[in-house]
């Protein structure tokens, strides 16, 4: 089986690339040089019509978003236990949930603080968009904090690819701004992740593809945030 992703350094494309990294198949990566325009090319539009990354390309076929990602490599590789699916219906359709939640409900929020301007088009009101996204994702997280006040991990006491987006969330927006004291338990659970061999060899495979971009000129710088205050509940 042939299997290539497509990646940008920074981008939720970590969260396959963890999970192909625990799984351990050999795999090609495919750098997407977003400043070039890369994305929006007819060859990668191709691929991937909304012009985004990741996208898993299986023996020439491509599947786009994470959700099916992940989903396609949980069910392809069943022993590195990404998710414990089970065949029961209900439970396997909780665990798509999950999934779903992360990327339809929390990936959005991510946009809105890290990049607050693509949400809005009036004069002076992305700070307001940000701080917006910040209080309802802060609202999100507190069940997560919660969780992992009493187990290691998002579903328990075993490690699965929910792990890996709720990861990559906190890195996104903690690194916007967000205030990181708030919340004890998913700075822990970062230090959890990052002692994973398989998240050590993706951060240095972004590591390597950043310096590649800075020698090539077309790193995406963005302008620093200020801190984000949260509301007192």
């Amino acid at each position: 089986m042939d299997i290539t992703l497509t990646f940008a350094p920074g981008s939720c494309a970590r969260v396959p690339m963890i999970a192909l990294e625990e799984i351990g198949v050999p795999y090609e990566r495919q750098l997407v040089r977003f400043k070039k325009g890369e994305h929006k090319s007819p060859e990668y539009l191709r691929l991937n019509p909304a012009g985004k990354v990741p996208t898993l390309i299986i023996d020439g076929k491509p599947l786009a978003q994470n959700v099916s990602i992940l989903m396609w490599l949980a069910r392809s590789f069943p022993d590195a236990g990404l998710l414990p699916l089970t065949g029961d219906p209900y439970c396997d359709a909780s665990l798509l949930a999950r999934l779903a939640w992360c990327s339809a409900d929390l990936h959005q929020l991510v946009t809105r603080i890290r990049l607050p301007a693509f949400s809005c088009d009036l004069p002076d009101s992305a700070e307001r968009v940000r701080n917006l996204a910040a209080a309802s994702m802060a609202a999100q997280l507190d069940s997560v904090e919660t969780d992992l006040a009493r187990q290691p991990w998002l579903l328990g006491d075993d490690w699965s690819v929910l792990d890996a987006y709720i990861y990559w969330i906190w890195w996104r927006i903690t690194g916007a701004g967000f205030p990181r004291d708030r919340f004890p338990n998913l700075a822990a659970h970062t230090t959890r992740m990052e002692a994973r061999p398989a998240v050590q060899r993706t951060l240095a495979i972004e590591a390597s593809a950043l310096a590649q971009l800075e020698e090539e000129g077309l790193v995406i710088h963005f302008a620093e945030t200020p801190p984000i205050e949260l509301p007192i509940t």
